[in-house]
């Protein structure tokens, strides 16, 4: 028994340091994304509470998400890099 407490120890320690290296979701995309006529330089994260009509510009590496919510919940439509999309009822983007 005194042998498998440092070995939990251990492996749970592994497990925090392993996803602590990971990067994240919320790492920057590479580009450019516009919104409504407005440009963000490489992007991360939500962009909530967008006017509708929404219109997206996907000018960056990497695949951004349209939202209904206003808060970058639910559902979502993908727009693939290099892609545009507009739509009435898109409210946030997550890169």
């Amino acid at each position: 028994m005194r042998r498998l407490v440092p070995q939990v120890l251990g492996t749970l320690v592994t497990a925090v340091v392993v996803s602590l290296a990971v990067p994240g979701s919320a790492s920057a995309a590479s580009g450019e994304l516009v919104l409504n006529g407005r440009t963000f330089t490489n992007p991360s994260g939500c962009y909530r509470n967008l006017d509708a009509p929404l219109s997206v510009q996907n000018r960056t590496r990497g695949v951004v998400f349209v939202h209904n919510s206003a808060d970058c919940t639910g559902p979502a439509r993908a727009v693939p890099a290099g892609g545009t999309f507009a739509a009435t009822s898109g409210h946030s983007v997550r890169v």
